[in-house]
């Protein structure tokens, strides 16, 4: 089975991964101490890449980025997604106070996207990224998923991701759809 080293700590965020890829034996390995500084998405998953590939000369290598943008909140919380209530992260209190923020706000149009960093074997870099489009529900639903999963109702859905199976979800969500395009490459 082929390896490939993933900048993460998450495991849902490495379960997903290997639903999406399977073939490939994912080897999650920690970019801590990396200070994911950079303005967007694909920097992020940029620098923590090249954290843990500098680690596994001649191996393939990934790492991403990912977050939810609210339009009426002007994109927020974007790159800090995870880091929304403070430190430490905290999906809960995440979630409360995205819904605290869009109280009385009909606009609840909101988009997840992944950003997808990979280093191959000859050193090359590459970044695909995707994204799902849906609304910011009224309340959390759902003990599936993660994240903001409970609140993200995706278009031409009545469930949020927390709903719907993992098979579900991995063929319409932004990481599915970035790694679909990562398994090009691979």
């Amino acid at each position: 089975m082929k390896r490939l080293y993933v900048a993460t700590h998450n495991a849902h965020k490495t379960r997903e991964i290997s639903q999406i890829l399977p073939g490939w034996e994912i080897v999650p390995d920690d970019p801590t101490g990396v200070e994911e500084n950079a303005p967007d998405f694909s920097g992020n998953a940029l620098i923590k890449v090249r954290a843990i590939a500098s680690r596994h000369r001649g191996e393939w290598c990934m790492a991403d980025d990912s977050g939810l943008e609210v339009a009426a909140l002007g994109g927020e919380p974007g790159v800090r997604s995870a880091r929304y209530a403070g430190e430490p992260t905290d999906s809960a209190k995440n979630n409360a106070l995205l819904l605290k923020n869009l109280s009385g706000v009909e606009d609840r149009r909101a988009n997840f996207t992944c950003a997808i960093a990979l280093v191959g074997p000859d050193g090359a870099e590459h970044v695909v990224s995707g994204r799902c489009y849906g609304r910011i529900a009224l309340a959390p639903s759902g003990a599936a998923g993660f994240g903001y999963d409970p609140l993200f109702v995706p278009d031409g859905y009545d469930k949020s991701f927390a709903e719907l199976s993992a098979d579900e979800k991995n063929a319409i969500s932004h990481r599915g759809r970035a790694l679909e395009k990562v398994r090009a490459i691979l």
